[in-house]
């Protein structure tokens, strides 16, 4: 009988779960002990090797959502990104990044490389000849964010891919904002995949973590350099998101309607300027969006008019939450310029397209009339609140 493929919810409710041979409970036991018996036994388990039960168990479930070979997991987003940089790149090597990154990543490069002797060049747009262009002798990664934070703009996956294997580079995504449910990376050629699971993979913004699923051999490499720097998870988190995980699929769905509905409501609006979203057919990128995502989303930004105040449009909302994360069930917005892009200066927020005014919306699982309802109120309030021109 030929093996049967599951399915996402399948694989988000089962994989990676232990088997309560005890008591035969319907989910995995907590482990918490971080200590474990080292004489006769298969494996020697310690938290900071990132193997205890539940962290291993857990790193299998990413590992069969992104379709890898094997996975790890870590205590956060940045421990992910900066770990698997670190593993390719030495002293002397050369690393090419697309210019539209989340500012933690940005800053990391900038701020860290060159005390490492690493060399890096942001490229000046996300077309394969602008990567192409930035590649030198040294260079051994090629790193790519799509739908990128926060402008939500796409980069061609495939193209990358193919370009990265010509000249010999190993290739790395952070797939965040999609999610393991809307794009899968490897199936175009990309080598690594990274997460900040604090996001769609934890769902309810209460946990904090990272991910990363490539081949066996490329785990075995970054994890040489993870048990160093000690960038695990606790076994009380990895719990908690091996829980949340279980609703991914679900979750995100969901909040890919409420996203389409929100940009398409958006975009008619008399008071909106700008509304980024890969779903809309007037998105630039729409048509690469559709070819390798299989839905587009819970995130999009929007501007309001030059007259209307954005940071007191967001006090006005009474639903919608201002917060500095994302993708939990819950709606939020965020001005990048004050938390995600602060770090990164005005010249390169301006060169990038990143206004002051710009409003990141994450988009939760409620009733999409309710958020509509809110944003109306809320722009109301600050249309009041305007000063009367003289003219």
């Amino acid at each position: 009988m030929t093996q049967h493929k599951k399915g996402l919810n399948t694989i988000c409710t089962h994989f990676g779960e232990i088997e309560d041979k005890q008591f035969k409970g319907a989910i995995s036991p907590l482990y918490m002990s971080s200590s474990y018996a080292f004489e006769d036994v298969d494996v020697k388990r310690y938290p900071r090797y990132f193997n205890t039960p539940n962290q291993e168990a857990l790193s299998k479930k990413v590992a069969a959502l992104e379709h890898a070979e094997a996975g790890l997991i870590f205590g956060s987003g940045m421990a992910a990104v900066s770990t698997t940089l670190m593993a390719f790149l030495k002293a002397g090597d050369h690393v090419v990044l697309q210019n539209a990154l989340y500012g933690g990543t940005f800053n990391l490069v900038n701020e860290e490389f060159d005390k490492y002797g690493i060399e890096y060049s942001f490229t000046e747009g996300l077309r394969p000849e602008d990567f192409e262009s930035k590649i030198k002798e040294n260079t051994k990664v090629v790193y790519i964010e799509t739908p990128s934070n926060p402008l939500l703009k796409i980069t061609d996956l495939k193209a990358i891919a193919s370009m990265a294997k010509q000249y010999g580079l190993v290739s790395m995504i952070d797939n965040t904002f999609a999610s393991p449910v809307n794009q899968n990376p490897i199936a175009f050629g990309i080598d690594v995949v990274i997460h900040s699971a604090t996001k769609y993979m934890g769902g309810h913004s209460d946990i904090c973590a990272g991910a990363v699923a490539t081949t066996t051999e490329n785990i075995e490499r970054i994890f040489h350099l993870a048990k160093n720097l000690g960038g695990s998870l606790s076994d009380q988190t990895v719990w908690l998101l091996e829980r949340s995980m279980k609703t991914m699929g679900l979750r995100v769905k969901a909040q890919n309607e409420n996203a389409q509905r929100m940009a398409e409501h958006l975009n008619q609006h008399s008071d909106i300027a700008a509304v980024y979203y890969p779903g809309l057919a007037s998105h630039p990128d729409h048509e690469l969006a559709k070819s390798q995502m299989h839905g587009f989303g819970g995130m999009l930004s929007f501007e309001l008019n030059e007259e209307l105040d954005a940071s007191r449009f967001q006090k006005s909302l009474k639903l919608i939450k201002s917060s500095m994360s994302l993708a939990g069930v819950e709606s939020t917005v965020l001005s990048p310029t004050q938390t995600s892009h602060a770090l990164m200066g005005p010249e390169e927020r301006e060169r990038q397209g990143i206004k002051d005014g710009l409003i990141r919306f994450s988009v939760g699982i409620e009733e999409p009339e309710d958020l509509i309802f809110d944003i109306e109120q809320a722009l109301q309030a600050v249309c009041l609140k305007q000063p009367i021109s003289n003219h």
